[in-house]
């Protein structure tokens, strides 16, 4: 009975830690839906030749407006490096889209505090900085090159047409539909996020924690908890905004802040992440792209806490718990509530995309609901005479296996 008392209290921990954010996730989704619908992608390997401060400020910036979950953005680097782009500046494209964006800084703001989102911009301007450095030192041209030829060459399509102004109803139709895609394809994420968080917050004994993250040393502490915290990424699976609530659920436990910085960031180095780089880019690529990104993600951990320190605004005050767990009549109430209505006013739009004008150019991920622009679509199949998009090859791959279909006919 007692089992079942903390599972019940778990699952209650969970609940509130998203009704905590539900308002965040609806303001951080909506406005990268807009920035996605109104910013084009169609430049981008031109832009990104190169690898030098030019185009790596340019790869951060189109990161950034081009939020999506880690899979994604994955892909979508793989294919601006198959077009062509410098392989630096597209896996500094990659870090951006998934640690540069506004949603993960709202609900880092929300869930754990200002203080966090601020680590999370500039730990991640760091991060990026360090692995253009490190990369140079330690990536071989002859390895890139031999990656690039096992892409091979992509298939470049020309059905995406222009960006709708900002002003059109049909523009906004289009940043509703990605809104509620990305919703929809982070949707397990999301919730595998909450649930564990919350068991984590209520199972899990304090004594465990210290156990892990070591206290008292000084130096040694932080360095420790910035080195563990992407070790718990890569076994926890889950990635993208649904790592927040693990991460609260860490800084709860004990974890120093670097830790949690560095645990936030590495959520593209979970280990199906690590099969697909394997696939993209082969085994040796793809084990000093760990070894780099575990390096700089760490780093960048323990630069930021030694900042906020040195600044004065390092957070040194650990809740309670990590979320109400009752309902009041608060601010985060009547933010929800509003921004429920918000929410059904993005889904009314995106289910009336076509009629109002939108969708030109658009296609949904099959898979995972994602609005994939097709002239940049990073996977395609055609089956049975009709052309399906992906936002990924780990979607595509997922397609194929559930129809039993081959991959060899028609794809890119």
């Amino acid at each position: 009975m007692h089992v079942l008392i903390d599972i019940a209290h778990s699952f209650r921990e969970g609940f509130f830690m998203f009704w905590e954010t539900l308002w965040a996730l609806v303001l951080g989704f909506g406005l990268s839906g807009a920035v996605q619908a109104f910013v084009s992608r169609s430049e981008m390997e031109r832009l990104l030749g190169r690898s030098g401060p030019r185009e790596i400020a340019r790869a951060s910036l189109l990161g950034a407006a081009s939020s999506s979950c880690s899979y994604a953005a994955s892909a979508m680097a793989k294919t601006l490096f198959q077009r062509g782009a410098d392989f630096v500046s597209s896996m500094v494209f990659m870090f951006a889209s998934t640690n540069l964006v506004l949603e993960l800084g709202i609900v880092l703001w929300v869930l754990i505090g200002w203080e966090f989102a601020l680590a999370e911009l500039v730990g991640g301007v760091i991060m990026i900085v360090l692995f253009s450095l490190g990369a140079r030192l330690v990536l071989r041209r002859r390895e890139i090159d031999e990656a690039r030829a096992g892409l091979g060459d992509a298939d470049v399509r020309t059905a995406g047409g222009r960006r709708p102004r900002p002003t059109s109803l049909a523009g906004w139709a289009d940043a509703a539909s990605y809104t509620l895609a990305d919703a929809k394809m982070l949707r397990k994420e999301m919730a595998a996020g909450y649930v564990v968080a919350g068991f984590l917050a209520v199972l899990i004994p304090a004594s465990f924690w210290h156990s892990v993250f070591i206290s008292g040393h000084g130096f040694w502490t932080s360095l420790e908890n910035v080195v563990v915290g992407p070790f718990i990424a890569i076994v926890s699976f889950v990635c993208s905004v649904g790592n927040v609530p693990l991460a609260a659920a860490l800084w709860h436990g004990g974890i120093s802040f670097g830790g949690v910085v560095s645990f936030v960031f590495a959520d593209l180095i979970t280990l199906p992440l690590l099969l697909i780089y394997r696939r993209y880019y082969g085994r040796r690529l793809t084990l000093k792209l760990l070894a780099i990104f575990w390096t700089v993600m760490s780093a960048a951990g323990l630069a930021v806490e030694y900042l906020f320190r040195g600044a004065g605004i390092e957070p040194t005050k650990r809740p309670a718990v990590v979320a109400p767990t009752r309902f009041r009549w608060n601010y985060t109430t009547y933010l929800d509530i509003v921004f429920l209505v918000v929410f059904a006013a993005l889904w009314w739009l995106a289910r009336n995309q076509r009629r109002l004008g939108g969708g030109v150019g658009y296609a949904i991920d099959p898979i995972c609901g994602m609005q994939v622009d097709m002239a940049n679509a990073p996977a395609h199949v055609e089956l049975d005479g009709e052309d399906l998009y992906f936002c990924s090859d780990h979607c595509r791959h997922r397609f194929e296996a559930n129809r039993g279909v081959d991959r060899t006919p028609a794809e890119a």
